[in-house]
Protein backbone atom coordinates (compact mmCIF):
# COMPACT_ATOMS: atom_id res chain seq x y z
CA UNK A 1 0.00 0.00 0.00
CA UNK A 2 1.41 3.02 -0.81
CA UNK A 3 0.91 6.90 0.13
CA UNK A 4 -1.29 8.80 -1.34
CA UNK A 5 0.18 12.08 -1.24
CA UNK A 6 -2.50 14.38 -1.91
CA UNK A 7 -5.22 12.80 0.21
CA UNK A 8 -2.58 13.03 3.01
CA UNK A 9 -1.59 16.60 2.69
CA UNK A 10 -5.44 17.61 2.36
CA UNK A 11 -5.47 16.00 6.26
CA UNK A 12 -2.96 19.00 7.20
CA UNK A 13 -4.46 22.48 7.38
CA UNK A 14 -0.65 23.76 7.57
CA UNK A 15 0.26 22.39 4.54
CA UNK A 16 -1.94 24.70 1.97
CA UNK A 17 -0.10 28.14 4.19
CA UNK A 18 1.41 30.42 2.57
CA UNK A 19 4.20 33.20 3.48
CA UNK A 20 5.31 35.66 1.27
CA UNK A 21 2.97 34.30 -1.73
CA UNK A 22 5.20 30.91 -1.50
CA UNK A 23 4.23 28.02 0.18
CA UNK A 24 5.89 26.63 3.32
CA UNK A 25 8.29 23.19 2.80
CA UNK A 26 8.34 21.18 6.02
CA UNK A 27 11.67 19.40 6.52
CA UNK A 28 11.69 20.01 10.04
CA UNK A 29 9.90 17.09 11.45
CA UNK A 30 12.75 15.71 13.94
CA UNK A 31 12.02 18.60 15.50
CA UNK A 32 8.45 18.16 15.61
CA UNK A 33 5.65 17.24 12.72
CA UNK A 34 2.65 18.81 11.70
CA UNK A 35 -0.62 18.10 12.53
CA UNK A 36 -3.74 16.76 10.58
CA UNK A 37 -7.10 18.18 10.97
CA UNK A 38 -8.58 15.03 13.31
CA UNK A 39 -6.08 16.00 16.31
CA UNK A 40 -7.13 19.66 16.16
CA UNK A 41 -10.66 18.54 16.13
CA UNK A 42 -10.31 16.05 19.30
CA UNK A 43 -8.34 18.96 21.13
CA UNK A 44 -11.33 21.33 19.98
CA UNK A 45 -13.99 18.40 21.22
CA UNK A 46 -12.20 18.04 24.64
CA UNK A 47 -12.20 21.46 25.32
CA UNK A 48 -16.25 21.81 23.88
CA UNK A 49 -17.83 19.12 25.81
CA UNK A 50 -15.37 17.26 28.15
CA UNK A 51 -13.25 19.87 30.30
CA UNK A 52 -13.03 18.52 33.28
CA UNK A 53 -10.95 17.14 35.97
CA UNK A 54 -10.97 12.98 36.10
CA UNK A 55 -12.30 10.72 38.11
CA UNK A 56 -15.59 12.25 39.08
CA UNK A 57 -19.42 11.05 38.94
CA UNK A 58 -20.50 13.39 36.53
CA UNK A 59 -20.41 13.06 32.80
CA UNK A 60 -17.64 15.02 31.87
CA UNK A 61 -14.97 13.89 34.21
CA UNK A 62 -16.33 10.04 33.38
CA UNK A 63 -15.92 10.80 29.83
CA UNK A 64 -11.91 12.43 30.79
CA UNK A 65 -11.37 8.94 32.40
CA UNK A 66 -12.89 7.31 29.10
CA UNK A 67 -10.20 9.65 26.59
CA UNK A 68 -7.59 8.88 29.14
CA UNK A 69 -7.94 5.19 28.94
CA UNK A 70 -8.91 5.11 25.20
CA UNK A 71 -5.11 6.79 24.66
CA UNK A 72 -3.40 4.24 26.59
CA UNK A 73 -4.91 1.96 24.58
CA UNK A 74 -4.02 3.21 21.69
CA UNK A 75 -0.58 3.76 22.39
CA UNK A 76 -0.51 0.39 23.20
CA UNK A 77 -1.71 -0.37 20.56
CA UNK A 78 0.74 1.78 18.83
CA UNK A 79 4.17 -0.37 20.79
CA UNK A 80 2.71 -3.38 20.41
CA UNK A 81 2.25 -3.46 24.14
CA UNK A 82 0.15 -5.81 26.34
CA UNK A 83 -2.51 -3.29 27.80
CA UNK A 84 -3.01 0.06 28.80
CA UNK A 85 -1.84 -0.67 31.91
CA UNK A 86 2.00 -0.29 30.63
CA UNK A 87 0.78 3.50 29.17
CA UNK A 88 2.31 6.30 31.91
CA UNK A 89 1.90 9.77 30.62
CA UNK A 90 4.08 12.70 31.11
CA UNK A 91 4.60 16.21 29.88
CA UNK A 92 7.35 15.06 27.84
CA UNK A 93 10.45 12.35 27.14
CA UNK A 94 12.70 13.81 29.07
CA UNK A 95 10.78 15.13 32.37
CA UNK A 96 9.98 11.06 32.38
CA UNK A 97 13.49 10.14 31.93
CA UNK A 98 13.97 12.54 34.95
CA UNK A 99 11.44 10.72 37.17
CA UNK A 100 12.63 7.36 36.34
CA UNK A 101 16.47 8.10 37.06
CA UNK A 102 15.49 9.64 40.70
CA UNK A 103 13.18 6.83 41.63
CA UNK A 104 16.46 4.26 40.54
CA UNK A 105 18.49 6.51 42.35
CA UNK A 106 17.15 5.01 45.15
CA UNK A 107 17.42 1.34 44.48
CA UNK A 108 20.94 1.53 42.57
CA UNK A 109 23.88 1.40 44.90
CA UNK A 110 27.70 2.52 45.02
CA UNK A 111 29.26 0.10 41.90
CA UNK A 112 26.17 -0.73 40.49
CA UNK A 113 26.54 0.39 37.09
CA UNK A 114 24.67 2.09 33.99
CA UNK A 115 25.53 2.19 29.53
CA UNK A 116 24.84 5.02 27.58
CA UNK A 117 25.97 6.12 24.79
CA UNK A 118 27.89 9.27 22.50
CA UNK A 119 25.02 8.89 19.81
CA UNK A 120 22.16 10.22 22.26
CA UNK A 121 19.96 13.10 22.53
CA UNK A 122 20.73 14.89 25.96
CA UNK A 123 17.32 13.35 27.47
CA UNK A 124 18.77 9.71 27.48
CA UNK A 125 22.23 11.03 28.76
CA UNK A 126 21.47 13.66 31.36
CA UNK A 127 19.13 12.28 33.38
CA UNK A 128 21.41 9.11 33.83
CA UNK A 129 24.65 11.20 34.73
CA UNK A 130 23.18 12.26 37.93
CA UNK A 131 23.00 8.59 39.02
CA UNK A 132 26.87 9.79 39.58
CA UNK A 133 25.71 11.77 42.63
CA UNK A 134 24.96 8.37 44.24
CA UNK A 135 27.91 6.45 43.21
CA UNK A 136 26.55 4.74 40.59
CA UNK A 137 29.13 4.37 37.59
CA UNK A 138 27.60 5.94 34.42
CA UNK A 139 29.67 4.71 31.45
CA UNK A 140 29.33 5.82 27.64
CA UNK A 141 29.50 3.70 24.84
CA UNK A 142 31.79 4.80 21.99
CA UNK A 143 30.43 6.50 18.98
CA UNK A 144 32.41 5.58 15.28
CA UNK A 145 33.59 8.15 12.85
CA UNK A 146 31.06 6.00 10.76
CA UNK A 147 27.83 7.33 12.73
CA UNK A 148 27.05 4.11 13.99
CA UNK A 149 27.75 2.90 17.93
CA UNK A 150 30.55 0.12 18.63
CA UNK A 151 29.04 -2.94 19.09
CA UNK A 152 32.11 -4.36 20.12
CA UNK A 153 32.43 -1.47 22.72
CA UNK A 154 29.28 -2.61 24.18
CA UNK A 155 30.48 -5.97 24.88
CA UNK A 156 33.89 -4.59 26.67
CA UNK A 157 31.51 -2.50 28.63
CA UNK A 158 28.70 -4.56 30.24
CA UNK A 159 29.22 -6.86 32.83
CA UNK A 160 27.99 -8.02 36.22
CA UNK A 161 27.78 -4.74 37.81
CA UNK A 162 25.60 -3.88 34.68
CA UNK A 163 21.84 -2.53 35.90
CA UNK A 164 20.85 -0.63 33.25
CA UNK A 165 21.69 -0.15 29.51
CA UNK A 166 19.82 3.43 28.07
CA UNK A 167 19.80 3.71 24.08
CA UNK A 168 18.19 5.35 21.53
CA UNK A 169 16.26 3.16 18.91
CA UNK A 170 17.73 5.64 16.21
CA UNK A 171 19.84 8.99 16.13
CA UNK A 172 17.71 12.13 15.73
CA UNK A 173 20.87 14.22 14.78
CA UNK A 174 22.34 11.76 12.18
CA UNK A 175 19.79 9.20 11.14
CA UNK A 176 21.29 6.14 12.07
CA UNK A 177 18.87 2.91 13.34
CA UNK A 178 21.04 1.45 16.03
CA UNK A 179 20.68 -2.71 16.84
CA UNK A 180 19.03 -2.48 19.66
CA UNK A 181 18.16 -6.11 19.60
CA UNK A 182 21.92 -7.41 19.40
CA UNK A 183 21.80 -5.26 22.68
CA UNK A 184 19.32 -6.43 24.18
CA UNK A 185 20.17 -9.85 23.93
CA UNK A 186 23.48 -8.28 26.24
CA UNK A 187 21.36 -7.01 28.68
CA UNK A 188 19.67 -10.48 29.18
CA UNK A 189 23.11 -11.91 29.43
CA UNK A 190 23.86 -9.97 32.59
CA UNK A 191 20.12 -9.47 33.78
CA UNK A 192 20.10 -5.80 33.18
CA UNK A 193 16.89 -3.75 32.15
CA UNK A 194 16.85 -1.77 29.03
CA UNK A 195 15.89 1.50 28.09
CA UNK A 196 14.89 2.75 24.35
CA UNK A 197 14.45 6.20 23.58
CA UNK A 198 12.16 5.82 20.62
CA UNK A 199 11.78 9.55 20.20
CA UNK A 200 13.02 9.83 16.70
CA UNK A 201 12.25 5.98 15.42
CA UNK A 202 8.72 6.29 16.60
CA UNK A 203 7.50 8.52 13.83
CA UNK A 204 9.35 6.51 10.86
CA UNK A 205 8.63 2.63 11.86
CA UNK A 206 6.58 0.29 14.04
CA UNK A 207 7.36 -0.71 17.18
CA UNK A 208 6.47 -3.90 18.58
CA UNK A 209 7.96 -4.02 22.81
CA UNK A 210 7.13 -7.64 22.95
CA UNK A 211 9.45 -8.79 20.65
CA UNK A 212 12.51 -6.41 21.69
CA UNK A 213 12.06 -7.36 24.84
CA UNK A 214 12.49 -3.41 26.47
CA UNK A 215 11.81 -2.64 30.11
CA UNK A 216 11.35 0.75 29.07
CA UNK A 217 10.49 2.75 25.95
CA UNK A 218 10.26 6.48 25.84
CA UNK A 219 8.31 8.27 22.56
CA UNK A 220 6.78 11.89 22.21
CA UNK A 221 3.70 12.14 20.39
CA UNK A 222 4.70 15.52 19.00
CA UNK A 223 7.21 13.51 16.83
CA UNK A 224 3.94 11.51 14.93
CA UNK A 225 2.02 14.13 14.25
CA UNK A 226 -0.32 14.94 17.75
CA UNK A 227 0.27 17.16 20.45
CA UNK A 228 3.33 17.83 23.11
CA UNK A 229 2.82 14.74 24.65
CA UNK A 230 5.78 12.06 26.83
CA UNK A 231 4.69 8.40 26.67
CA UNK A 232 6.52 5.73 28.65
CA UNK A 233 5.98 1.99 28.12
CA UNK A 234 6.89 -0.17 31.02
CA UNK A 235 6.80 -3.80 30.89
CA UNK A 236 4.64 -5.34 33.02
CA UNK A 237 5.41 -5.16 36.95
CA UNK A 238 8.71 -3.07 36.52
CA UNK A 239 7.16 0.10 36.90
CA UNK A 240 6.22 -0.80 40.45
CA UNK A 241 9.15 -1.80 41.47
CA UNK A 242 10.39 1.52 41.20
CA UNK A 243 10.17 4.25 44.26
CA UNK A 244 8.98 7.04 42.22
CA UNK A 245 8.15 10.69 43.03
CA UNK A 246 4.37 10.57 43.88
CA UNK A 247 1.55 11.86 46.38
CA UNK A 248 -0.04 9.85 48.82
CA UNK A 249 -2.74 10.48 47.48
CA UNK A 250 -1.67 9.38 43.62
CA UNK A 251 -2.00 6.10 42.19
CA UNK A 252 0.86 3.76 43.93
CA UNK A 253 1.01 1.25 40.97
CA UNK A 254 1.19 1.33 37.58
CA UNK A 255 0.50 3.28 34.75
CA UNK A 256 -0.44 6.41 37.80
CA UNK A 257 2.36 5.50 39.88
CA UNK A 258 5.12 7.89 37.97
CA UNK A 259 1.92 10.59 36.76
CA UNK A 260 2.23 13.53 38.72
CA UNK A 261 -0.58 15.96 39.38
CA UNK A 262 -3.52 17.07 36.40
CA UNK A 263 -2.23 15.56 33.10
CA UNK A 264 -3.26 17.83 29.72
CA UNK A 265 -6.54 15.49 28.86
CA UNK A 266 -7.20 17.75 26.11
CA UNK A 267 -4.01 17.02 24.78
CA UNK A 268 -4.34 13.19 25.34
CA UNK A 269 -7.16 13.30 23.31
CA UNK A 270 -5.14 14.53 20.53
CA UNK A 271 -2.93 11.81 21.10
CA UNK A 272 -5.50 9.22 20.57
CA UNK A 273 -6.66 10.95 17.66
CA UNK A 274 -3.08 10.87 16.20
CA UNK A 275 -2.75 7.54 16.34
CA UNK A 276 -6.39 6.85 14.87
CA UNK A 277 -4.55 9.13 11.85
CA UNK A 278 -1.88 6.73 11.42
CA UNK A 279 -4.17 3.56 11.71
CA UNK A 280 -5.70 5.48 8.55
CA UNK A 281 -2.80 4.94 6.28
CA UNK A 282 -3.31 1.21 6.71
CA UNK A 283 -5.49 -1.87 6.22
CA UNK A 284 -6.47 -4.55 8.42
CA UNK A 285 -9.34 -5.20 10.98
CA UNK A 286 -7.16 -4.86 13.86
CA UNK A 287 -6.17 -1.20 15.08
CA UNK A 288 -2.65 -2.67 15.62
CA UNK A 289 -2.79 -4.37 11.87
CA UNK A 290 -3.96 -1.06 10.77
CA UNK A 291 -0.68 0.83 12.24
CA UNK A 292 1.98 -1.90 10.94
CA UNK A 293 0.76 -1.81 7.72
CA UNK A 294 0.63 1.77 7.91
CA UNK A 295 4.37 2.01 8.88
CA UNK A 296 4.94 -0.23 6.01
CA UNK A 297 3.59 2.81 3.80
CA UNK A 298 5.46 5.29 5.93
CA UNK A 299 8.76 4.13 5.59
CA UNK A 300 8.86 3.24 2.09
CA UNK A 301 7.54 6.79 1.09
CA UNK A 302 10.05 8.41 3.62
CA UNK A 303 12.71 5.97 2.67
CA UNK A 304 12.79 6.83 -0.78
CA UNK A 305 12.48 10.93 -0.67
CA UNK A 306 15.00 10.69 1.69
CA UNK A 307 17.26 8.92 0.14
CA UNK A 308 16.81 11.27 -3.22
CA UNK A 309 17.55 14.32 -0.80
CA UNK A 310 20.82 12.52 0.22
CA UNK A 311 22.60 11.71 -2.94
CA UNK A 312 21.22 15.19 -4.49
CA UNK A 313 23.02 16.71 -1.75
CA UNK A 314 26.04 14.34 -2.61
CA UNK A 315 26.38 15.90 -5.49
CA UNK A 316 26.39 19.30 -4.45
CA UNK A 317 29.81 20.96 -4.62
CA UNK A 318 30.99 22.11 -0.78
CA UNK A 319 28.57 20.21 0.97
CA UNK A 320 29.25 17.04 3.17
CA UNK A 321 26.62 14.79 4.14
CA UNK A 322 27.24 13.80 7.54
CA UNK A 323 25.73 9.90 8.14
CA UNK A 324 25.24 6.66 6.50
CA UNK A 325 23.45 6.53 3.19
CA UNK A 326 20.07 4.86 1.89
CA UNK A 327 21.12 1.59 0.47
CA UNK A 328 19.91 -0.22 3.79
CA UNK A 329 16.22 0.02 4.79
CA UNK A 330 17.39 0.56 8.44
CA UNK A 331 18.08 4.19 8.20
CA UNK A 332 15.49 7.02 9.09
CA UNK A 333 14.58 9.86 6.66
CA UNK A 334 16.98 12.57 8.65
CA UNK A 335 19.43 13.65 6.20
CA UNK A 336 22.32 16.14 7.84
CA UNK A 337 24.82 18.37 6.21
CA UNK A 338 27.69 20.31 6.41
CA UNK A 339 28.38 23.48 3.89
CA UNK A 340 31.91 24.76 2.97
CA UNK A 341 32.36 28.44 4.38
CA UNK A 342 29.11 28.60 5.49
CA UNK A 343 27.70 27.52 9.04
CA UNK A 344 24.34 25.41 9.54
CA UNK A 345 22.79 28.31 10.91
CA UNK A 346 23.86 30.95 7.83
CA UNK A 347 22.34 27.55 5.80
CA UNK A 348 19.11 27.66 7.26
CA UNK A 349 18.15 31.42 7.41
CA UNK A 350 18.90 31.11 3.90
CA UNK A 351 16.68 28.39 3.03
CA UNK A 352 14.41 30.44 5.22
CA UNK A 353 13.98 32.71 3.04
CA UNK A 354 12.08 30.56 0.60
CA UNK A 355 10.17 29.17 3.30
CA UNK A 356 12.16 25.81 3.87
CA UNK A 357 12.16 25.09 7.27
CA UNK A 358 15.45 23.20 8.50
CA UNK A 359 17.07 23.44 11.17
CA UNK A 360 20.93 24.39 12.47
CA UNK A 361 23.17 23.00 15.89
CA UNK A 362 23.37 19.55 17.75
CA UNK A 363 19.68 19.41 18.41
CA UNK A 364 20.56 18.25 21.95
CA UNK A 365 22.80 15.44 20.71
CA UNK A 366 25.17 17.15 21.81
CA UNK A 367 27.88 15.20 22.49
CA UNK A 368 27.43 12.92 19.21
CA UNK A 369 28.27 16.12 17.51
CA UNK A 370 31.03 16.89 19.70
CA UNK A 371 32.62 13.55 18.89
CA UNK A 372 32.05 13.94 15.45
CA UNK A 373 34.23 17.26 15.39
CA UNK A 374 31.56 19.24 14.24
CA UNK A 375 30.59 21.19 17.73
CA UNK A 376 32.74 23.65 17.07
CA UNK A 377 31.62 24.33 13.48
CA UNK A 378 28.38 25.34 14.63
CA UNK A 379 27.20 21.71 14.15
CA UNK A 380 25.09 20.67 10.74
CA UNK A 381 22.28 21.42 8.96
CA UNK A 382 19.61 18.80 9.48
CA UNK A 383 16.49 18.03 7.10
CA UNK A 384 13.78 15.39 7.87
CA UNK A 385 11.45 13.61 5.74
CA UNK A 386 7.57 13.27 6.83
CA UNK A 387 4.73 11.15 6.24
CA UNK A 388 2.94 14.17 4.12
CA UNK A 389 6.43 15.71 2.35
CA UNK A 390 6.38 15.35 -1.39
CA UNK A 391 9.02 14.73 -4.19
CA UNK A 392 8.66 18.02 -5.83
CA UNK A 393 9.46 19.24 -1.94
CA UNK A 394 12.73 17.46 -2.55
CA UNK A 395 13.44 18.84 -5.93
CA UNK A 396 12.73 21.98 -5.07
CA UNK A 397 15.12 21.95 -1.66
CA UNK A 398 18.12 20.65 -3.43
CA UNK A 399 17.79 23.18 -6.24
CA UNK A 400 18.08 25.75 -3.14
CA UNK A 401 20.59 24.10 -1.36
CA UNK A 402 22.93 24.33 -4.82
CA UNK A 403 22.12 27.98 -4.86
CA UNK A 404 23.35 28.59 -1.21
CA UNK A 405 26.23 26.20 -1.70
CA UNK A 406 27.63 28.34 -4.64
CA UNK A 407 26.96 31.88 -2.80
Amino acid sequence: MAIDSNALRSQFPSLSRTYRDMPMVYFDGPAGTQVPQGVIDAVVHYYTHSNANSHGAFVTTQETDTIIDDMRKAMAALLGAPGAETISIGQNMTTLNFSLARAMSRIFRAGDEVLITQLDHEANRGPWLTLRDFGVRVREVNLLPSGELDYEDYEKKINENTRLVCMGMSANSIGTVNNFKRVRELTYKYNAWLLLDAVHYAPHFSIDVEDIGCDFLLCSAYKFYGPHVGILYSKPGVLDRLPTDRLRTAPQIAPGSIETGTLNHAAIAGVAAAVKFIAGLGTGESLRSRLVTAYDAIAAHEHKLAGKLYEGLNKIKGVSVIGQDFSKASRTPTVSFTTKGKTPDQVCALLAEKNICAWGGHFYAMHAIEVLGLLEKGGVTRMGISAYNTEAEVDFVLEQVKRIAAL
